[in-house]
């Protein structure tokens, strides 16, 4: 199994949406980079969901249930998205100026590629962070 973290607007889609709908495409991905993760990304991968814009947060864990397909809203037929599912929130939700203050988290595309969407998280960092919001993994 692989990790990811996703982001997202909170006020276009979030944890709450997410979990109302349980199963959704994680569509409107418009960066390379972003869109290669998407392609690595396998059923059964977990991903952290991300609150982005003022929250910065990490407020759950959603499942990857399609691999990379076409995406619907790409007019040009260039980019993809697959399609993840709810499976829990994070008891304490952990916040970006958390994972900073963390040395062994440093190297985290979160932090050094801020503006990526989608990127991958080691299973050292994923363990650590599920810890600082009260998952045992």
């Amino acid at each position: 199994m692989n990790y990811w973290l996703i982001k997202t607007e909170p006020g276009t889609w979030s944890w709450d949406d997410q979990v109302k709908k349980g199963v959704e495409h994680w569509d409107g991905v418009r960066n390379y980079q972003a869109s290669n993760n998407m392609k690595a990304m396998k059923v059964g991968d977990r991903c952290f969901f991300y609150h982005s814009v003022n929250e910065k947060r990490i407020v759950g864990i959603v499942e990857v249930v399609k691999e990379y397909y076409p995406d619907h809203t790409d007019p040009a037929g260039r980019f993809g998205m697959v399609d993840v599912k709810a499976v829990e929130p994070m008891p304490r939700p952990v916040t970006l100026a958390e994972i900073k203050a963390d040395e062994r988290l440093a190297e985290l595309p979160l932090i050094r590629q801020s503006r990526l969407s989608v990127m991958p998280i080691d299973p050292e960092s994923w363990r650590i962070i599920c810890e600082m919001g009260g998952l045992a993994q």
